[in-house]
């Protein structure tokens, strides 16, 4: 295990954000105010650190099946997210019912619960869907449905990887597009397809789609139970609390789509049929904090070139297209459409030539 390895410990130090806002109320600062914590920290002081830090290019040396990937801790890792991140809601649960907010301070406290969410359940989900042991696929759908995200377990790995960068892939924003329409788009289009997955699945099986055996079902089944959770914790406003926040997350997790795969689309080679996917067909970010604190996600250009690789052995490719910063700068910059096609358009363009001329 490489020393630098140790930073993929720090999304777990996230999840104490709630708690120091709910400790600065007890200096005095309104707890309106100090709702927005957790926001101004991932988006104000984190993108900061980022930019000091720098850009981590270096590769392991090193195959699937070597030891960096396979470390037991680093392996372990995402699993870990499961009880950490259901500590940190059950927490910003019963916050929620104690804290007075007014309604400035409840829209902050569901967005911090939100993008904490996106970090600390969606992002180590997607790790572990990936993988081909039921225990850690099984933690991947308890996180998700934790933020009634489920059918991303199933249209993410069925339809996603296989639509990447096409027409077909809702998850794979247009040159032009912009974030607010994407992100309806893919909500609606994105969960009717997992239904539509996962009943293609049990017909191939010979079993009714409504069976218990239909995993939108069980997971759905989990998301409400989950909120009936949140009603004892806290009553109709926790449950409330607890749904919305399931949306935070989820919109958080479209808008880190958005940013990954916007404007770069595969040939068609054929009619209704493209190019394999390659790391040209993904947006690739190296910067090391952002890197440590999602799991390598960033180096998605890799990850869609070989799924099954672990997130400690992604791999670096210079002639990738490459974001100008990492996740967090970008996630601001996409919620302000103007600027985001001022710095992304003419790079995406770019990218698609560099594309047409390796082929």
């Amino acid at each position: 295990m490489r020393w630098r390895d140790l930073g993929f410990i720090l999304p777990f130090g996230l999840a104490l954000l709630p708690a120091a806002a709910v400790a600065l109320t007890g200096r005095g600062v309104p707890a309106d105010l100090a709702a927005w914590l957790p926001i101004a920290i991932i988006f104000g002081v984190l993108p900061l650190i980022d930019a000091l830090l720098g850009v981590d290019t270096s590769n392991v040396d090193t195959d699937d099946t070597g030891p960096t990937a396979a470390h037991g801790y680093l392996r372990l890792l995402p699993i870990l997210a499961l009880p950490a991140w259901s500590l940190t809601l059950i927490y910003c649960i019963v916050q929620f019912d104690q804290l007075s907010l007014g309604p400035a301070g409840m829209i902050g406290w569901v967005l911090s619960t939100g993008i904490l969410g996106g970090i600390l359940a969606i992002n180590p989900a997607h790790e572990l869907i990936h993988k081909t042991g039921w225990f850690e696929r099984a933690c991947g759908g308890l996180l998700l449905s934790s933020v009634g995200y489920h059918g991303f377990k199933i249209e993410h790995v069925r339809g996603h990887h296989v639509h990447v960068a096409t027409p077909s892939d809702n998850s794979t924003a247009r040159l032009g597009e912009s974030v607010y329409p994407f992100i309806a788009r893919a909500f609606l289009r994105n969960v009717a397809n997992a239904w539509r997955l996962e009943a293609r699945r049990l017909r191939a099986l010979a079993r009714p789609a409504w069976s218990w055996r239909n995993e939108m079902l069980g997971w759905s089944a989990l998301w409400l139970a989950l909120a009936g959770v949140a009603a004892f914790l806290g009553g109709m406003a926790a449950a409330g609390f607890f749904v919305a926040q399931g949306l935070a997350a989820a919109a958080s997790l479209e808008v880190i789509n958005y940013i990954e795969h916007y404007g770069l689309m595969r040939a068609e080679i054929a009619p209704g049929r493209y190019e394999r996917v390659t790391h040209l067909h993904s947006w690739n970010a190296s910067q090391r904090l952002s890197n440590w604190l999602l799991f390598n996600l960033q180096r998605h250009s890799d990850h869609h070139a070989r799924a099954s690789r672990p997130y400690p052995a992604l791999l670096h490719h210079d002639d990738s297209p490459q974001l100008p910063a990492g996740y967090a700068t970008m996630y601001v910059l996409a919620l302000v459409p103007p600027l985001w096609h001022r710095v992304m358009d003419e790079r995406a363009a770019s990218a698609a030539l560099v594309g047409a001329k390796a082929r």
